[in-house]
């Protein structure tokens, strides 16, 4: 890999800004982040330099999607499939990402897994676009009332054992599950699934202020796109949305497309919760990049108008946003850009505890992203490789 310089840049680290900035990388590696203008290596002049977008919440993206190719599909077809998805999220920004599939039956599930650690392992040599960091399962063990764009066909109870099975095929590469947590059996899970390392996210729940926190203090740590498909907050029963605000150890995942959250709501949580815990998702879809149509998700229709993906009652299903427009909408509403990074970086680098990225310091890997004033991608490294 060598050694590279990118110098003279607005650096987002994204703790504070440096700027004029130079960054030194060796083998992949940052080795040297310092402030002054500097000749030699590539001049970042004009431009804005930030750690790599890390996305641990989409399910597809331009005609790609892990779940459909699991259903009825094979390992090689995963794999293929995440292939293409990798290169074109790497176009956004994102350097590293965890695919996640939708409620599915079991045979499709460990397809998934097994696709994703093949891939993982195909990743090791070979750097064509972002770099997975383990499978996200969105269900299956989530509450039928809440189950919005998931199949209510494959919604079944929480099984220690299946759970142990797509652990073991996923050669311990599932990093997060995403459940209801009143739904019988869900604690005994939650604790089993932490004993693992895998993290637990709530969503798609209609839990209680009690059953929330009650899974919490077992060690949930996640929000799966806080306040879509969850028990709104009422004044009598403040329910899973206040239980998960109200909890500090809980990383709160937003989808800033300014459809599923409103841009009042998004400041609001970020006053409120703080900007530490706040992790943009995309929850993007197959659709994503392609024109208006109808497509399928977890094998529900699904009609994309604008923009806006839907199921035929009118669900939303998913979102075809993106990282990069997540970035440029966030700052829009006034959020500093270094904390608008901050949420798409190192914040979820910690929630699902990826150590070596998220943020531009000596000793991380070098996912590195230039972008323009206007917030428009113009090149992306990947452990110091330029892929875009």
């Amino acid at each position: 890999m060598g050694r590279i310089i990118l110098s003279n840049a607005r650096i987002i680290t994204p703790f504070e800004e440096i700027y004029p900035g130079t960054v030194e990388v060796e083998n992949g590696i940052i080795k040297k982040v310092y402030y002054g203008k500097r000749c030699g290596g590539e001049n970042l002049e004009g431009k804005i330099l930030t750690p790599g977008f890390i996305d641990i919440h989409t399910h597809g993206i331009r005609g790609h999607d892990i779940t459909q190719s699991s259903l009825g599909g094979s390992v090689e077809k995963v794999v293929e499939t995440l292939v293409e998805m990798s290169k074109a999220y790497a176009v956004h920004g994102v350097t590293r990402f965890l695919p996640t599939t939708m409620t599915a039956p079991h045979e499709a599930l460990l397809i998934a897994t097994k696709g994703v650690a093949e891939t993982m392992d195909y990743q090791r040599d070979r750097i064509e676009g972002a770099l997975i960091e383990g499978l996200h399962m969105e269900g299956p063990y989530i509450s039928r009332e809440k189950a919005g764009a998931q199949n209510p066909k494959y919604i079944r109870s929480p099984s220690i054992s299946e759970l142990k099975e797509y652990w073991e095929t996923s050669r311990g590469k599932l990093r997060t599950i995403t459940l209801a947590p009143e739904v019988k059996g869900a604690l005994e899970l939650i604790e089993y699934a932490r004993s693992l390392g895998i993290n637990v996210s709530i969503g798609h729940t209609n839990a209680t202020y009690e059953e929330a926190k009650a899974a919490i203090y077992v060690g949930a740590n996640r929000a799966t796109h806080l306040y879509n498909g969850m028990r709104q907050i009422h004044h009598r029963e403040p329910g899973v949305v206040v239980a998960l605000l109200e909890s500090p150890q809980v990383y709160l995942e937003l989808i800033c497309d300014f459809i599923h959250v409103s841009p009042v709501m998004i400041k609001f949580t970020i006053r409120y919760a703080g900007i530490e815990r706040i992790v943009t998702v995309t929850d993007s879809i197959i659709a994503t990049d392609l024109p208006d149509g109808t497509y399928s998700l977890g094998g529900l229709e699904i009609i994309v108008e604008e923009g806006v993906s839907r199921l035929r009652n009118g669900a939303l299903a998913g979102s075809t946003l993106t990282m990069d427009k997540a970035l440029r909408n966030l700052v829009k509403l006034g959020i500093p850009l270094k904390d608008a990074v901050r949420t798409l970086t190192y914040n979820p680098a910690s929630a699902v505890g990826i150590r070596d990225a998220g943020a531009i310091i000596p000793g991380y890997t070098a996912d590195l992203v230039v972008l323009n004033n206007n917030l428009r991608v113009e090149s992306v490294y990947v452990r110091g490789e330029n892929i875009l």
